[in-house]
């Protein structure tokens, strides 16, 4: 008996529903209404509701956030063209040769990638205008220079390239801590940059490839960071009106607007960048009083905790968390929750209780001291060849953290512990069920679109990662670089570990975490007198899983704009080798042709900034070594309860999730509680808290105000900010910071910093000359 075509439907449907009720059963970014309606369409069986849960899931984006950002559509636009590939590897070159050039310089400048996104869209128009357009025949491929108007996925293309090779290569940090004469004065040679470089930035490629089936091809792994772009392609390549009806009466065009909002950052940012640099930081208690130790490392916004969160300055918002408009909902009160309870309260108590010698120490900075309340001076302990001395150890002093600091490092492997249960828990069933079902998961509108594309092989990915593991071989075998093949080995497998929970930690919730910290702590255990090898194995540990998380994105960017799967891979993959090429031609130019460069008084400021902090970090986890600072006995040994505290958090809220099945559990994310705090300080809690505010106001507040212009006008109102305030800031920096241009001196930029806090002085306690504070013996 034939089948009803109704009776099929509703049968496939029901399947999808369970494919997606597996995707989703702890997704904090699914709304509970759509949920809600799921379960009971599968617990109903009715199967016109079951039709309709599986059309609401199937036929756009379940999340509100991707409909606003990404069209459910596909033009069918050729991607690879010549256009696209001699446009990028024009912009590919010239950005990463010159963020290279610049990371060297004190205070540096950026060229992010939104910067090429910008520039390549009249530059493309301008070659479609006037560039022939007849067709060559090379060995039986017909190719020409100009296909026609320049399209949105040569621009995506372009992008893709330029955003896995614009940024300076990490490993040129530790590099340059090699090669600097001020610092190892070890150069291993043109060979060993080489296979360092190429074997460090290619390893991540194939991490995030082999695990498409868990970061990108899933609908719940939104990568939120990936929005702004998504829009901003729309808006430059579609200037057409919206019609006013569906964004609360707003009909501009979202090109339009994005220019107006880009404009006016522009402009704006002279103000707290040039005219009144007291914008940044509006401490405006500290300014009542000054000199008031206590005002001050409660009310400061430089070394205190910014009880008074105000700063009318974008880059203190976006400084380190990144754009708050593009962060979900749960992320930003999930931030706002840890930094009361794991930063404010704790620095608080340990600050006046006088806990780790605090009362001696800046209650926030970064900045390590010794026992005379000076910046600790790691050549005093060291002996021929950068050994340790231990006589020199014992005679200068141990090491010292402030509080805040103290806690950036228990927060952070925390925050490690934490996404490792987390994701286990909440999401173990979901990744086993994506192993088996490859691109056969639920469906998803993207994911239907781009299957007509030939997908790159797994294998493909597989064979980059082997050949860029025998390079990494190679860099540590051919070479005295002090780090054994295992320890290569190992360096890799913590970053495979923690590849897939952090990963999707970064797609759901737009928070990074990194082996920033843990990866030198392991090495001082691993390679203790080593530093050079502990400088080696944080950059293939820490930058393989950065690279990973950057391919990740990129590749659901890619996704998101239908880009053939296949050209995705050879964009990135060749981007990657050449801009490794130049990088390290640039550095060794730099290196040996400016005079005295590295050294803190090179006369153009070229004193190698990340690479005298590399150096400093190697000298402090591979010579004192983490067993004096946090070994049992030591100052800090009492930090160690954070790895249970991470491992521990999740499980609890776990419990309480399944045992009360309390709805508003999924929305409190103990990694981003934990993790987002990883950054804390260098940055403060200023930025930390302007940024949850901030987000919540659009997010929450707008979003559910005038929901029709947030969909309409959120993600290009960050492009828009975004985008004029890198460029503000280029401009200020080669008109007013590199020529020296002196800014006006009036109270609004100079007796604001008259305060302890902005003199790094708010200290409660004082040694006098002659006098130490700490341990009698270390």
């Amino acid at each position: 008996m034939e089948k009803h075509p109704a009776a099929i439907d509703v049968k496939h449907a029901a399947e999808d529903l369970e494919k997606i009720k597996h995707a989703h059963e702890w997704d904090p970014n699914l709304p509970q209404d759509k949920l809600d309606v799921l379960n009971k369409a599968l617990r109903d069986g009715d199967g016109d509701e079951i039709i309709a849960a599986d059309t609401l899931f199937t036929e756009n984006s379940p999340y509100e956030e991707v409909r606003a950002a990404v069209r459910n559509t596909d033009g069918g636009e050729v991607a690879n063209t010549v256009r696209a590939w001699i446009l990028g590897m024009i912009f590919v070159t010239l950005g990463s040769g010159l963020n290279m050039f610049l990371s060297m310089r004190s205070p540096a400048i950026n060229f992010p990638s939104l910067v090429v996104q910008l520039l390549v869209y009249p530059l493309g128009v301008l070659w479609a205008k006037v560039m022939p357009t007849k067709k060559f025949n090379t060995f039986g491929l017909e190719w020409t220079l100009n296909p026609g108007p320049f399209n949105i996925k040569e621009h995506v293309v372009i992008t893709l390239m330029s955003n896995v090779s614009i940024g300076y290569a990490y490993c040129t940090d530790a590099l340059l801590a090699l090669q600097g004469k001020p610092f190892y004065d070890l150069n291993l040679g043109w060979g060993f940059s080489l296979l360092f470089t190429l074997s460090s930035q290619t390893l991540g490629i194939g991490l995030a490839g082999l695990a498409r089936r868990f970061l990108v091809w899933p609908s719940a792994m939104m990568w939120p960071n990936q929005f702004a772009n998504t829009t901003l392609f729309y808006a430059l390549h579609d200037k057409s009106k919206s019609d006013g009806v569906h964004s609360n009466g707003w009909v501009i065009s979202r090109y339009r607007y994005f220019f107006y909002v880009m404009a006016g950052m522009f402009v704006y940012y002279w103000i707290p960048g040039v005219l009144w640099q007291g914008l940044s930081v509006f401490a405006f208690v500290t300014w009542i009083k000054p000199d008031n130790v206590v005002v001050n490392q409660l009310f400061g916004g430089f070394t205190g905790l910014s009880l008074i969160p105000i700063t009318f300055d974008w880059t203190y918002i976006t400084g380190y968390l990144g754009d708050p408009l593009l962060a979900p909902v749960h992320t930003l009160v999930s931030t706002g929750i840890g930094l009361v309870i794991f930063v404010l309260l704790p620095t608080i108590g340990i600050t006046y209780s006088g806990a780790l010698y605090s009362e001696y120490m800046p209650v926030v900075t970064s900045q390590t001291y010794d026992n005379t309340q000076h910046k600790y001076n790691v050549s005093r302990i060291l002996g021929d060849g950068y050994t340790f001395d231990v006589q020199k150890y014992e005679e200068y002093s141990p090491l010292f953290l402030p509080p805040a600091f103290a806690l950036n490092y228990g927060l952070s492997w925390a925050a490690l512990t934490a996404a490792i249960i987390h994701v286990a828990l909440f999401h173990g069933r979901e990744i086993w069920y994506r192993f088996r079902t490859a691109r056969n998961q639920e469906p998803d509108i993207h994911m239907k679109m781009i299957k007509k594309y030939d997908e790159a092989p797994d294998w493909w990915y597989l064979v980059l990662f082997v050949l860029a593991l025998g390079l990494g071989f190679a860099t540590c075998a051919a070479y005295d670089s002090q780090l054994p093949w295992w320890g290569f080995i190992i360096a890799n497998l913590l970053a495979i570990v923690f590849m897939l929970p952090t990963c999707t930690i970064l797609a759901v919730s737009n928070l990074g975490l990194a082996l920033n910290v843990l990866s030198p702590f392991l090495a001082g255990f691993i390679f203790p007198g080593r530093p050079i090898a502990v400088m080696i194995f944080k950059v293939y540990s820490t930058i393989v899983l950065g690279q990973a998380q950057t391919y990740a994105g990129d590749l659901k960017m890619g996704h998101y704009m239908k880009i053939p799967p296949r050209i995705t891979f050879w964009c990135q993959v060749v981007a990657t080798l050449w801009a490794s090429f130049v990088q390290i031609a640039v550095m060794n130019w730099t290196l040996g042709n400016i005079e005295d460069v590295c050294e803190l008084t090179q006369t153009a400021h070229f004193t190698c900034p990340n690479g005298r902090t590399f150096f400093s970090s190697s000298i402090v986890w591979g010579v004192i070594g983490p067993k004096r600072m946090f070994g049992a006995g030591s100052i800090y040994a009492q930090f160690n309860w954070f790895w249970f505290i991470g491992a521990v958090l999740p499980v609890v809220a776990w419990a309480i999730t399944k045992k009360f099945q309390w709805k508003v559990m999924r929305f409190l994310h103990v990694p981003v509680m934990l993790g987002a705090m990883g950054w804390l300080p260098p940055a403060t809690p200023l930025s930390f808290s302007t940024w949850a505010i901030t987000g919540l106001i659009f997010n929450q507040a707008i979003r559910k105000r005038w929901s029709g212009w947030w969909r309409h006008y959120n993600y290009i109102t960050a492009a828009g900010l975004d985008a004029g305030l890198i460029i503000s800031t280029i401009v200020i920096f080669f008109a007013i910071t590199l020529p020296n241009v002196d800014i006006p001196q009036w109270w609004g930029n100079v007796d604001v910093y008259n305060t302890v806090d902005a003199s790094y002085t708010a200290i409660l306690k004082t040694v006098a000359d002659g006098e130490t504070f700490g341990p009698a013996a270390w």
